[in-house]
């Protein structure tokens, strides 16, 4: 069977369990991909083809076995801030080149027990500071839709590769925005989980406080698999949440009715600026879900407005601390000076790259003494209004509805010398981490450019189940997520 590479985590699950392909087959099919593709796309940092084709092995004998299950045998793309026992994790910096990952992270040893192929690492933002993947020490990635244009950030080697076909499903992470927007930017399906649903166990911290693993995929219930399968309560990380995880798949029901669903519409979510081919998509996919019949209700964010601001306190300020572990003394690199505080400074001015040195910078400053009750406190404070402003509008529908981005995928290199232009491209997705609740990309439309645009889908906390629901139904009803880019 020809282009296996191209389907999904459910339909190969079907075709595997039907006989009618092999593991070992789709891993080939994806390497094939990757080989004729990747040139261009630059998705992939390292790919260990060997032990690739080795756990597929593994995984048809064990079906041959009697092993069942949705994800075994099924290859996926691992963003290179989680570790992997065995391959490098380098978080696209120079500092950990060479770095080998010595342990499996949670989320990783739950799919390893799963029966999943992990192919090889995809390329992020360094430490995933950014919004373009453009940051990264080694490669830029492009978009599969025009190789002109960034794919997003910071998880932009994730969703390339899955736009791309050189991945079935990929894993990312999401701190302000960075699987739901390369998703949204890519055409495809990012899911950002309540904070706690997944084990943070082994993903290298960026700002602890708003970090969330969670899967890029090409459909909806290929999340709900993937979400699934990584779920639950881990006792290497006391911030997640003993709670029984839903069979999230299986409640995606066939009838795609939106009947008895109120979904909010926040009027702070349709920014100044945005471009007009957002807007109106957004607008349509709002129609859309009124036609499947959903109740669409007026609610308000007050507080949004300010999450840039707290975002880029609280995330730099947890970023100065999480990434002083860098310093060339245990791992990685390092550059030798006269004393401990000269080796210091060389390794992580010759080891870190202007992004993630100008984050250090922030977050050092906001918490040193003077400063700490004026800016990290005070965000601290309005973290919560925001917080209070999502209670509220729950309390009004099921889920909310928004765009992921005020543009679509804008050109490389337009960014890179504005720091601030492109933070501003997070605002509408940090709230959604800076209160701890879920949030869903789906495809909704393309820009006159042939550029994917994403609609986003907000959920309570541990409501996964609803945006699921609405976006399957989404989804299922149009024909968005099922074109292909030309490579």
């Amino acid at each position: 069977m020809a282009n296996l590479n191209t389907k999904t985590i459910s339909e190969l699950s079907d075709l595997l369990e039907q006989g009618k392909c092999t593991s070992v087959e789709i891993v080939n099919d994806v390497l094939a991909a990757i080989d004729a593709r990747d040139g261009k796309i630059n998705a992939y940092l390292t790919l260990d083809r060997a032990s690739a084709l080795k756990q597929a092995e593994a995984a048809d004998k064990a079906r041959a076995a009697g092993k069942k299950g949705a994800l075994l045998g099924i290859p996926l793309a691992i963003k290179d801030l989680l570790n992997v026992k065995g391959q490098p994790c380098t978080c696209s910096s120079k500092i950990l080149e060479g770095y080998i990952a010595p342990y499996d992270a949670t989320a990783i040893a739950k799919l390893r027990e799963a029966g999943a192929v992990f192919l090889g690492r995809v390329n992020m933002d360094e430490f995933a500071m950014g919004s373009s993947t453009e940051s990264s020490a080694f490669k830029k990635t492009r978009n599969p839709w025009n190789t002109d244009h960034v794919p997003g950030g910071s998880s932009g080697g994730s969703a390339a590769s899955v736009a791309a076909d050189e991945a079935v499903a990929a894993l990312g992470s999401d701190t302000g925005g960075s699987i739901r927007q390369p998703a949204a930017f890519c055409g495809c399906v990012g899911l950002k989980p309540t904070y706690g649903m997944i084990s943070r166990y082994g993903l290298t911290a960026f700002a602890s406080s708003l970090d969330q693993i969670g899967p890029i995929t090409k459909t909806v219930k290929d999340s709900a698999i993937l979400l699934e399968a990584m779920a639950g309560k881990d006792e290497m990380d006391s911030t997640s949440i003993d709670l029984p995880v839903p069979n999230f798949a299986k409640e995606l029901t066939d009838d795609h009715s939106l009947k008895g669903m109120k979904l909010g519409l926040p009027n702070e979510y349709f920014v100044d600026g945005m471009d007009t081919e957002v807007a109106t998509a957004v607008w349509n996919a709002k129609k859309h879900c009124q036609e499947l019949g959903a109740e669409i209700v007026n609610i308000s964010l007050p507080h949004s407005k300010y999450a840039i601001a707290v975002y880029y306190i609280i995330a730099t300020a947890e970023a100065s601390a999480n990434l002083a572990r860098f310093d060339g003394i245990r791992y990685g690199l390092r550059k030798d000076g006269a004393d401990p505080i000269e080796l210091y400074g060389k390794t992580r001015a010759a080891g870190f790259g202007p992004e993630v040195k100008r984050r250090i910078i922030l977050g050092t400053y906001v918490l040193s003494s003077g400063y700490y009750d004026a800016y990290y406190l005070r965000a601290q404070k309005v973290r919560t209004l925001i917080r209070n402003d999502f209670t509220a509008a729950f309390k009004q529908c099921d889920a909310i509805l928004a765009p992921v981005t005020p543009t679509p995928a804008y050109k490389i290199g337009e960014k890179t010398n504005d720091p601030l232009k492109m933070y501003l491209d997070d605002i509408l997705t940090t709230p959604v981490n800076l209160a701890g609740i879920c949030g869903l990309s789906v495809p909704c439309g393309f820009s006159k450019a042939g550029l994917p645009i994403g609609l986003q889908i907000l959920g309570d906390s541990f409501k996964e189940a609803n945006i699921l629901k609405i976006g399957h139904a989404y989804e299922q009803t149009t024909d968005w997520h099922r074109q292909k880019p030309r490579i």
